[in-house]
């Protein structure tokens, strides 16, 4: 069985403090966006969980999200006959921002619910999901969504009105788990303005929206080519532009495809990892 899994952005990324368990507390406006990798996965009858992918970048063993949600599944469903060949075809780009591992991980809890007839509901899939990545259960729902805590409690907001979204990740990585180092270690943070955020959602105020997008990480994480990025988006129509998780990955988001269109050209020739993508309802897709 085969499935498109898309990519996300945070329209807004706040960290609002810290919970019992030590992990952060985040307020999160997620959208997913037509930028898919795709995941296979058959039984193959041997024992153990293999993953295969052409990109040589793609870990092949625990430390992928993919293989941790199987074995996650496999334990929470009590199957003990584990033998699956995932495939992953990479497009989503790496160490991002774009929640591209989280992806694949929810891909993977789709298939394997079909393929051994667990019949789980979403909600279930979910709570699986969480344990193995904070944005696992966001890419299993996709859409419009408000994502609090570590990202496990989602509430579905009004679709965004349609649009056109300008991906580009410079030629750099940014490390998750340094990103909240820098966020703990600074000494004052400039938190977003979160309930006219989602005012602005639940009302479909786009001007409001564009306004109030914010991603607390910009104030941070150091990117050198991201002013660039957003005053090119800018420059050729961006209503708004924004990193996306802890980055580098820089969207902005057009009404105009001419003018998207515009802005993807002058990018991708110097940012190979450019994409022009939609805002899509659904996370996964069947292929």
């Amino acid at each position: 069985m085969i499935v498109k899994a898309a990519a996300k952005i945070n329209l807004m990324l706040d960290v609002v403090g810290k919970l019992p368990n030590g992990y952060h507390s985040l307020f999160m406006i997620m959208q997913s966006v037509s930028c898919y990798d795709t995941v296979r996965v058959d039984r193959t009858g041997e024992n153990g969980i293999k993953i295969i992918s052409s990109d040589e970048r793609v870990p092949k063993d625990e430390k992928n999200i993919a293989y941790k949600a199987a074995e996650a599944f496999f334990d929470y469903a009590g199957i003990s006959d584990r033998g699956i060949e995932i495939e992953i075809g990479k497009k989503i780009p790496m160490a991002a921002g774009l929640a591209g591992g989280s992806a694949d991980g929810a891909g993977v809890l789709y298939i394997l619910n079909r393929l051994y007839k667990t019949g789980f509901d979403e909600f279930t899939l979910c709570s699986i999901g969480e344990k193995v990545g904070a944005d696992v259960p966001f890419s299993l729902t996709g859409g419009t969504s408000l994502c609090v805590d570590t990202g496990g409690v989602i509430a579905p907001l009004p679709a965004i009105s349609d649009c056109f979204i300008v991906l580009c990740k410079p030629d750099m990585g940014v490390s998750t788990v340094n990103a909240y180092k820098q966020i703990d270690e600074a000494q004052r943070i400039r938190h977003a303005d979160r309930t006219a955020m989602l005012y602005a959602m639940k009302n479909r105020d786009t001007a409001l929206m564009y306004e109030k997008m914010n991603n607390v990480f910009e104030q941070v994480i150091e990117v050198p080519k991201r002013p660039y990025i957003k005053q090119t988006m800018k420059r050729c129509g961006a209503k708004a532009a924004l990193m996306s998780g802890s980055g580098p990955t820089v969207f902005g988001i057009f009404t105009s495809e001419d003018e998207a269109r515009l802005c993807f050209n002058k990018l991708k020739m110097q940012f190979s990892e450019t994409y022009l993508t939609r805002p899509v309802k659904r996370g996964i897709e069947e292929v």
